[in-house]
């Protein structure tokens, strides 16, 4: 069935309810379905929100006239660009998009809603004179480092390749952990369905000083985060960002 959005985002011609989605791959570890249809039900909103495991980012073509918006997830938040008529400021900066509204023209514009549940996960947290790790180099990461440039601090990135401005794991010592005292993983490593992995790092280094904050809400602690509070760091998962991300997409949907 044909779905066209106006410009309030409601639906018209023979749509019975607004349908959303997620787009990615793989998905089996996201819980956004689930959460929008709670949300849906409690709310007594007529919407679907559905999961597309997409091959390619090419396919995202065949979502036009079909969603009023979905969000982006692994591996496509910087492949999507190309793909977009508009772009938010925000996003634009971060280079990266995890949040498109269609129009009624079927139209993408893209928004960056990940530096909202970011912001959120770290507001209660004095960050003052830190030094921040960002584990990975991808859509996720760029959002990260958004924020915590925002905020005035420091950061080093991590990724597998050696590249500018960024290290290896392998260049990951003792002293780098001692002065980065705030690790971000914005990566997969440690996500459901492989729980048992986690990011290769100097765990033994860290201290009651460190802060771990692991993108991943699935599982709710990741190997990454017990390893951090094994060594006495304080933790923070990815749910909270999960959440308010969500909820800022419903938002953009809904203007």
């Amino acid at each position: 069935m044909r779905v066209m959005c106006d410009a309030d985002n409601r639906v018209a011609f023979f749509i019975v309810m607004k349908e959303f989605g997620l787009i990615g791959r793989p998905l089996g570890h996201s819980a956004s379905a689930s959460y929008f249809a709670e949300k849906f039900a409690v709310q007594s909103i007529d919407a679907h929100y559905a999961l597309y495991e997409l091959e390619s980012i090419e396919r995202v073509e065949t979502l036009r006239g079909k969603l009023c918006g979905f969000n982006v997830t692994i591996p496509y938040k910087k492949q999507i660009l190309p793909y977009l008529a508009t772009i938010s400021e925000e996003a634009a900066k971060v280079g990266a998009v995890n949040c498109v509204k269609i129009d009624g023209k079927g139209d993408m514009h893209g928004y960056n809603t990940d530096v909202v549940g970011i912001r959120a996960t770290l507001s209660g947290y004095d960050l003052t004179g830190r030094k921040a790790l960002i584990l990975g180099t991808g859509g996720a990461a760029a959002a990260v480092q958004f924020v915590l440039e925002e905020l005035g601090m420091d950061v080093v990135s991590v990724s597998r390749t050696a590249g500018e401005n960024r290290m290896t794991y392998s260049e990951v010592t003792d002293e780098v952990i001692a002065s980065t005292t705030l690790i971000v993983n914005a990566t997969p490593v440690g996500m459901y369905p492989h729980t048992d992995e986690a990011p290769e790092l100097p765990y033994s280094a860290l201290t009651a000083n460190h802060i771990l904050f692991d993108l991943i809400y699935n599982p709710a602690k990741t190997l990454f985060l017990e390893r951090g509070e094994q060594q006495g760091a304080k933790v923070l998962s990815g749910d909270e960002m999960f959440r308010r991300q969500a909820e800022a997409s419903w938002e953009i949907w809904n203007r």
